[in-house]
Order: C-alpha cells, then sequence, then structure tokens
C-alpha cells in the first residue's frame, strides 16, 4: 500500500476489524544509517492483512500522512514480537499503541527456551514460517514479491500466539507480570545517547594508550558523520577493523594510510585524505583532551574488582546472584527477566541508606512485581558479609494473587 486512497481504504478496514491487532515493522539495519521503517505489517480479524509503505507516504519527518491509520490503531491492543526493536520507527511515523502484547517477552517469561518468533510459532502452534529475509535491505524498491509474503507471514500467527501464551501465563500465575512488563516496556522513554558511543567500536581492546585511542575516536566521529548524512549503515562506510587497524599504526601521510589493508580500495582511496585529516587531528591533540584508558561511568566498578575494592560489597552481590538464581528455578524465568543486572549491582555495591529494598527497586525501574518478589531475597543478600553462611536456602517467592 503506497499511495493516499489505499492507506484510506486500510485505515476504514482496520477500524472496522475486532479484536487485537498484530503489527511489525521492517528496518534497514546493516543498509542504512537511520532506523526508519521501510515496511509495515499489520492483520486484524475482519479486516486482513495490510502492507504499508510509509516512504511514499510522508515527506521528511511529517507524519500526518499517516493519522488516519495511527487513528485507526488507536484504542486496540497491539501484539508485536520483541516490540521495543519496532516501537521507535513506528513512532517516528505516528504509529503508537495504547496497549501491548509482547509475544517475546511473554515467552521469556513462560519459561519457553526459545523465544523466537520461528521457534515459538512452530512449538506453540505447529506452524513453520518462512525464513531467508528478516536480515534483508528492506529501503530497497521496489520490494520483491518473495519478501512482501515474508513480511505478511509474521503477522498472520501473531493474535493467534498472544492467545495460547495468556493461557500459559495465566495458568502459571504471571499474567499480571507479563501485563506490567509490556506497560513498561509501552511507555519506556527513548534511551539516551552512549556518553562515548566510540568505545563500542568492535576490536577496541586490543587499543591500550591514549594516542591511539584518540585515533579511534577520531576515525569513528569522521565515519558516523559521514555515515549519518548518506544514511548508510557505518560499518559499511568503514569496518571498525580498519578504524583500529589505522589508529594503531598510525600512518604519517595520506599514501601511507592508503597501504593498508580496507584504506588501499578504490572507494577508501577517494576519501583518504577525509580519514587522515581524522588522524591527523587526533595526533595533533595536547595531553589533557585525549581519552582515558577505560570508559567513565557513573555505576559500579566492574565486578571483577569488588573483592579487593570492598569485600562486603563482593559478598553481597554473590548472595544476590545465588537468590535470584534459586527465584529463577522456582518460578522458571530468566534471571535478567527478574531484575537488571546492572540495578542489581548498584544495591549491592551501594544498599539503601533507609533499608528501603523494595522502594530502591522502584526507584531504579523494577515493576512492582519484581520489587514484591525479590526484596526479601535482596535484604537478606544485603546483610551477607565475606565471612558468612546461609544458614537455609532462601524463602519461597510470594505467590501472586489468582
Amino acid at each position: 500500500m503506497t499511495t493516499r486512497q489505499a492507506l484510506l481504504d486500510v485505515a476504514e478496514a482496520f477500524a472496522g476489524g475486532s479484536g487485537p491487532v498484530a503489527v511489525d515493522a521492517e528496518r534497514a539495519s546493516g543498509f542504512r544509517y537511520s532506523q526508519r521503517a521501510y515496511l509495515v505489517q499489520l492483520r486484524r480479524e475482519g479486516s486482513g492483512t495490510a502492507l504499508v509503505d510509509p516512504i511514499p507516504l510522508r515527506s521528511g519527518s511529517d507524519t500526518s500522512a499517516l493519522e488516519p491509520l495511527a487513528r485507526a490503531l488507536d484504542g486496540p491492543e497491539w501484539v508485536l514480537h520483541a516490540a521495543s526493536q519496532d516501537l521507535a520507527c513506528l513512532d517516528e511515523i505516528g504509529l503508537r499503541p495504547a496497549s501491548l502484547f509482547d509475544t517475546e517477552l511473554a515467552g521469556r517469561l513462560a519459561g519457553l527456551p526459545r523465544v523466537g518468533l520461528g521457534p515459538m510459532v512452530e512449538n506453540l502452534l505447529g506452524l513453520a514460517l518462512e525464513k531467508g529475509h528478516g536480515a534483508a535491505d528492506w529501503s530497497r524498491r521496489p520490494l520483491p514479491e518473495d519478501w512482501l509474503v515474508y513480511a505478511a507471514l509474521d503477522v498472520e500467527v501473531l493474535v493467534e500466539l498472544r492467545d495460547v501464551l495468556t493461557g500459559m501465563l495465566t495458568e502459571q500465575g504471571k499474567i499480571d507480570w507479563a501485563y506490567q512488563e509490556f506497560e513498561a516496556v509501552r511507555t519506556a522513554p527513548p534511551s539516551a545517547p552512549r556518553a562515548e558511543p566510540w568505545r563500542r567500536t568492535s576490536g577496541i581492546h586490543k587499543v591500550r594508550k591514549p594516542r591511539p585511542l584518540a585515533g579511534v575516536r577520531a576515525l569513528w566521529q569522521a565515519r558516523d558523520q559521514l555515515a549519518a548524512e548518506r544514511d548508510i549503515a557505518p560499518g559499511r562506510v568503514l569496518p571498525d577493523s580498519a578504524i583500529v587497524d589505522a589508529a594503531v599504526r598510525n600512518p604519517d601521510s595520506v599514501e601511507a594510510l592508503a597501504g593498508l589493508p580496507v584504506f588501499r580500495g578504490r572507494s577508501q582511496r577517494r576519501l583518504g585524505r577525509y580519514w587522515f585529516d581524522a588522524l591527523a587531528s587526533a595526533a595533533a591533540l595536547p595531553a589533557d583532551e585525549l581519552p582515558r584508558a577505560s570508559a567513565p561511568t557513573d555505576g559500579p566498578p566492574p565486578v571483577a574488582r569488588w573483592a579487593d575494592r570492598d569485600p562486603d560489597a563482593a559478598a553481597r552481590l554473590s548472595a544476590a546472584r545465588t537468590g535470584i538464581a534459586a527465584v529463577s528455578e522456582q518460578w522458571d524465568v530468566p534471571a535478567e527477566n527478574l531484575l537488571q543486572p546492572d540495578l542489581m549491582r548498584r544495591i549491592c555495591w551501594t544498599p539503601p541508606a533507609d533499608g528501603d529494598v523494595a522502594g530502591a527497586l522502584r526507584a531504579g525501574g523494577a515493576r512492582p512485581w519484581q520489587a514484591e518478589l525479590l526484596s526479601p531475597v535482596l535484604e537478606r543478600a544485603l546483610a551477607a558479609t565475606p565471612d558468612s553462611v546461609p544458614d537455609s536456602p532462601p524463602d519461597p517467592a510470594p505467590t501472586p494473587p489468582s
């Protein structure tokens, strides 16, 4: 669907449907710098399946062209798989759910060993989804017919999968937990920009000294600027391995840079002066402007250092991990879905001064069900010392209301 009239027809059809709406979006990750939606797939009982191409329907950042569809979808529950991956690109085109069911997250809470859409559909519904185009360049136009079939199949069974998972979670006493998690995903604010995103360059662990690190930073920033301007995935502009290699070798001329692997290629030779100028800017920095050897952080130190820096904190963390592992086994929920590891580390490193563990959990972003379930476990863990030995196994976690 690429025209205004087709959009109005789809909006009318989905407004007149019943029940939840299955939603999916395809981006061009690995091909484009932006994370925009290049295709939106929809399905609803009584409405059928629709494939929406938002690119020809809007101009720039204007989302008003999709307003009829946004109104039609505002109200019914949306069913997505791994919703956090798609909500941002859907929001960018003006599509926002009023309520949400995330089948991947539901599968985790239900204790399923494999939560990819394909394995879940096969195991729970006895069906096989077509494979092969998930990592395709969805910015390509026109989209091949077999890609469109693949995209449509992704929403064909989402509502049915939701119904099966709802039954499982209800039987296990976790359905309220699930809806708290879904709401947290739906209302989560945009992720804050990383303070030093260049430190995620693959292979940067090979770079130890500040001056070469400045070279990595300069090349990463130059690449990011060029990738954004051209809307090309950064790794397709210049691979991380080339950035690290050039920063370590520190060539003293454009010609020397062009002699390195990757940089000797035709496209990179045309950009040789651009890349060399970035390296030269790093080489000219005064010492007080060089990056530190390790990334700054506002949280606790790396766990490997806890035993030396604060043995009591290390004992608290060990006890917390043991207790949460027991709850994880009891409820058949992955430990990372019970509590974010970063929040556990922060509480163990700096216990709440007022002793209100539940309050500290909620303040750190834990949902009410997590705070209720884990407060007793963490209160016990925060009393641990390097010499302490648990007198008894953790108390059973409270049973959720039926």
